[in-house]
């Protein structure tokens, strides 16, 4: 019997290449079962013992893109978030931007009181008819880590004092539930999701909750990250996130000539951008 081949994941370890896990994302971004089996065949025909991960990945992309573009543009999401840095800021305000397409009132980067402390600098703010969710964010570009159980430790304690202090009280006067949620572009650890499940905190990352993860969200609402169109080129970022262009369908609600002219962004990058947009959208 031939023996199972390896591939070297994200943090270097071997692990043992997986049919099934190439069945199951071609199948995340919408490839039919029948799709799914012949690409995750052609990609085990061409891989050897100590692939990198990522050159899967580019295969599998590949394989996609040329059944559908649409899908190989949805299996970049991951890969998108991962570049949202290079620090927290740009996945923060990714963040902001999904939950204001669900009806929130976000803000960033609030100052807070809690009891024990006088002041804590909170990630987000989100407000929606009854509900106030103070926020933290952990954003990582790097593949394979997971947020562990120490951070969720510390989120919940911060949260714990911040609910005894002067803004979430009246808060709770006014008749608001208050929670704390903890976001991720990558995963939980198995103990941090246990402390959180125990302690009432809210987690919200890749492949969790369950069946209800931030990429199942993403892809339900059709609020995909800005560059996970393949024109978007990072050194417009900061001209982007200025005019909370965040998401990819905004590109299709804004004046492409006036961006143009007023940032100096080539014309010909903008509506290569809005005809992915397009793609993406099934437009």
């Amino acid at each position: 019997m031939q023996n199972t081949p390896y591939v070297i994941n994200s943090r270097g370890e071997q692990e043992p290449f997986s049919v099934q896990k190439v069945e199951r994302s071609a199948r995340r971004v919408g490839a039919s079962l029948k799709l799914a089996k012949e690409i995750a065949k052609e990609v085990e025909r061409k891989i050897y013992n100590g692939i990198p991960t990522f050159e899967v990945f580019k295969e599998v992309k590949n394989l996609l893109n040329q059944a559908q573009p649409i899908f190989g543009l949805k299996f970049n999401l991951k890969q998108a978030m991962r570049g949202l840095g290079p620090d927290g800021f740009g996945f923060e305000k990714y963040v902001a931007a999904l939950l204001r397409g669900v009806g929130f009132k976000v803000k960033l980067n609030q100052f807070i009181s809690g009891k024990c402390l006088s002041q804590y600098e909170i990630d987000f703010v989100a407000e929606g008819g009854n509900i106030l969710k103070i926020g933290e964010c952990k954003y990582h570009s790097q593949a394979g880590i997971a947020v562990d159980q120490e951070v969720a430790l510390a989120n919940h304690a911060r949260f714990l004092d911040i609910t005894q202090g002067k803004f979430a009280l009246s808060k709770i006067q006014q008749g608001k539930k208050v929670s704390g949620l903890l976001v991720t572009n990558t995963r939980f650890s198995t103990r941090a999701i246990k402390y959180s499940e125990c302690s009432g905190d809210e987690l919200w990352g890749w492949k969790y909750p369950n069946g209800n993860g931030l990429e199942v969200f993403i892809d339900k609402n059709k609020f995909y990250p800005l560059n996970i169109l393949p024109s978007f080129q990072k050194q417009w970022t900061s001209a982007f996130n200025s005019r909370n262009i965040i998401l990819a369908g905004d590109i299709l609600k804004i004046n492409l000539q006036r961006l143009s002219q007023e940032e100096n962004i080539p014309q010909e990058i903008l509506n290569k951008m809005a005809e992915e947009a397009k793609t993406l959208f099934g437009e």
